[in-house]
C-alpha cells in the first residue's frame, strides 16, 4: 500500500530514519570494543588521569583495525546503495555481507592509518613540545595528519566501491584527497558541525551521526567519481574526434 501527499511523505520520512538508525546500530555494535575505549578515555581524562588516558590510547589504536575499521567499511556499503538509487535494500544483510566482504582490506587499511597516525601524531608533539626551533615541522606534521584523516573518507567510500588491491586503494584515496581538495574537506566540515550538533545531544551518536557522515561522505566521492568520469569519457571522445579527422586528412593527401 502506497501512501500519498503528507502521509506518504510522512511514511518515507519514518524510513529513512528506520534505515539511517539500524544502520547505526549495527556499525555501534561491530565497533563496540572501540567506542568502549573511548567513553573510557573520555572519563579518565575528565579525572585528569594522564597514564591511564595513555592505555586508553594505545587499546583503542589495537582494536581500531579489528573492528572500527571494518564496521564502518561495512557502513559505507549500506550507505553506496542508498547513494546510488538502490534504497530498498535490506539493511541487516546488506551491512553483514560489506562487512564480510572488505574485512581484510578494512583492517590492512585500518593497520596503515592507525600505524601512521600514531607516527605523525608522536612526532608532532615531539617536535611542538621538546624542539621549539622546530615547531615549522610540528606544524608540516599536523598538516600531513590532517590530510590523512580526511583521507580515510575516500578510502572507505573506495573499500566500498571499488575492486581494487589495498595499496591501490591507500594510494588513491591519498591522491583523490590532495587534487580534489573541495569535496573531501567539505565532507570534513560537515561532519564537524555533525559532531557538534551530537556533543550536545549524545544520544543522537547511538542512533544517526555516523551513519549520516558516512552517506554524506559517499555522497560527496560519487560525485567526485561522476565528475572524473564524464571528464575521462570527453577526453576519449575528444581523442576519437581527433583521430577521425587525422585519418580524414590522411586520406585526402
Amino acid at each position: 500500500m502506497e501512501f500519498k501527499g503528507a502521509m506518504g511523505g510522512l511514511y518515507r520520512l519514518t524510513e529513512w530514519i528506520t534505515r539511517f538508525a539500524a544502520t547505526n546500530l549495527l556499525w555501534a555494535l561491530c565497533s563496540s570494543p572501540f567506542l568502549f575505549f573511548l567513553i573510557m578515555k573520555l572519563i579518565v581524562m575528565s579525572q585528569q588521569l594522564t597514564n591511564e588516558s595513555l592505555q586508553m590510547n594505545w587499546a583503542m589504536a589495537i582494536v581500531a583495525p579489528l573492528t572500527l575499521f571494518p564496521a564502518t567499511a561495512a557502513m559505507f556499503t549500506v550507505v553506496r546503495k542508498w547513494v546510488m538509487g538502490d534504497s530498498d535494500i535490506p539493511v541487516f544483510r546488506t551491512y553483514f555481507a560489506g562487512f564480510k566482504q572488505n574485512y581484510k582490506q578494512s583492517l590492512i587499511g585500518g593497520l596503515f592509518y592507525t600505524l601512521l597516525t600514531i607516527v605523525m601524531y608522536v612526532d608532532y608533539t615531539v617536535y611542538m613540545t621538546q624542539f621549539p626551533n622546530l615547531q615549522m615541522i610540528g606544524v608540516i606534521m599536523l598538516i600531513l595528519l590532517i590530510i590523512l584523516f580526511v583521507s580515510m573518507f575516500n578510502f572507505f567510500s573506495m573499500v566500498a566501491h571499488y575492486h581494487m588491491s589495498t595499496r591501490q586503494i591507500i594510494k588513491n584515496a591519498i591522491l583523490l584527497t590532495l587534487i580534489r581538495p573541495f569535496r573531501v574537506f567539505s565532507t570534513l566540515l560537515g561532519s564537524a558541525v555533525l559532531v557538534y550538533v551530537g556533543i550536545r545531544y549524545p544520544v543522537l551518536f547511538i542512533f544517526f551521526i555516523p551513519c549520516i557522515i558516512a552517506w554524506f561522505a559517499f555522497f560527496n566521492f560519487y560525485g567526485t567519481f561522476l565528475k572524473m568520469q564524464e571528464q575521462l569519457q570527453k577526453q576519449q571522445t575528444d581523442g576519437e574526434l581527433e583521430g577521425k579527422e587525422v585519418a580524414a586528412e590522411e586520406t585526402k593527401n
